[in-house]
């Protein structure tokens, strides 16, 4: 099936349904939040109803994305379930989190992502692990009904570009990234001011958080593998918030000879989450499915039901066999 094939089938899901729940994944980030809003702005020009959820919250920081302050959330969930779906960035069926509680018996699904690991569980599946970010994806599907993006869904493809690309300089920014933000810019997207908010402006507990996980930097013998780790009391005592980690990961990973970066983030005495950033020698997304995780070959995740001592050399372990693997 032809990529023009896939979007016809994705738009003719949406043209003969009604009522959607737009759902992206567990702890978004700019392109889950990104691709919620511009999904919905579609549906709402095609004379659509939707409702979007996700677990929450929504980061603080990506407030200024039109329609955002309407996806509800498990603190304001609906007090219904739905029929039809649409899933956005979701790397597998239970990235959705608590909204799966949410879709009736026999609901039919549309997947629009690009992760690799996805397994295609939609009805109808739109994916592409090619496309950098998911606002890609519906940037495409957008296109293909001869749509113009007003400037709020400008800002928010604009947005899910930035941010899965790493301010466009990851090794994920092709000439299609470039071509679509360029486009966007010209529909209203504030460049300037979206790189200051994104990429340069931190919270004051993100700086705290900074210095206590620095303080923890480690590295494997062979000084290839970095890692850090921060708890829930770190979050606690620096003032910091889930979303100000983010990015944390890059410093083990930007040392000079690291080729890979692991964060460790302990959620409960015996849950670990991990984020891993490969320089491109080591697919991170196999080693996170050992885990029961996914993801990109530079960028992936995956949790461990360990405590902390038990999981970095487990995790470890497996990094710098890949590596092995891989020479």
């Amino acid at each position: 099936m032809t990529w023009g094939d896939k979007l016809n089938a994705a738009a003719e899901f949406i043209r003969e349904r009604d009522d959607f729940l737009v759902v992206s994944h567990v702890q978004p980030d700019g392109d889950a939040i990104s691709s919620t809003v511009a999904a919905a702005w579609l549906l709402g020009k095609l004379g659509k109803t939707y409702t979007m959820y996700n677990d929450g919250p929504i980061p603080s920081r990506l407030a200024y994305l039109h329609g955002s302050d309407s996806i509800a959330t498990a603190a304001s969930r609906p007090d219904r379930k739905f029929k039809h779906v649409i899933t956005v960035d979701c790397a597998d069926f239970s990235r959705c989190g608590t909204a799966q509680e949410l879709f009736e018996d026999g609901f039919e699904l549309l997947n629009v992502d690009h992760h690799p690991t996805n397994d295609g569980f939609g009805t109808v599946n739109l994916i592409d692990s090619n496309a950098a970010a998911t606002v890609e994806i519906l940037h495409d599907l957008i296109e293909s009904a001869k749509l113009a993006p007003d400037e709020g869904t400008a800002t928010a493809i604009y947005t899910g570009l930035m941010t899965d690309t790493g301010g466009f300089r990851y090794a994920n920014t092709s000439a299609k990234v470039m071509d679509i933000a360029s486009s966007m810019l010209r529909a209203g997207a504030n460049g300037p001011d979206l790189a200051e908010r994104l990429l340069e402006r931190m919270t004051l507990g993100q700086m705290r958080m900074i210095q206590t996980a620095l303080a923890r930097l480690e590295f494997s013998p062979d000084n290839r593998v970095g890692w850090l780790w921060v708890t829930t009391e770190d979050l606690s005592e620096t003032g910091a918030s889930n979303e100000d980690l983010e990015g944390l990961v890059n410093y083990p990973r930007n040392v000079e000879g690291v080729e890979v970066g692991i964060l460790f983030k302990q959620n409960a005495p015996d849950s670990v989450k991990i984020s891993l950033r490969s320089a491109g020698k080591v697919d991170v997304a196999a080693v996170a499915q050992q885990f029961g995780g996914g993801g990109h070959v530079r960028a992936a995740g995956c949790r461990v039901g360990a405590n902390l001592s038990a999981a970095i050399p487990l995790v470890v372990a497996a990094v710098r066999q890949a590596l092995d693997e891989a020479q």
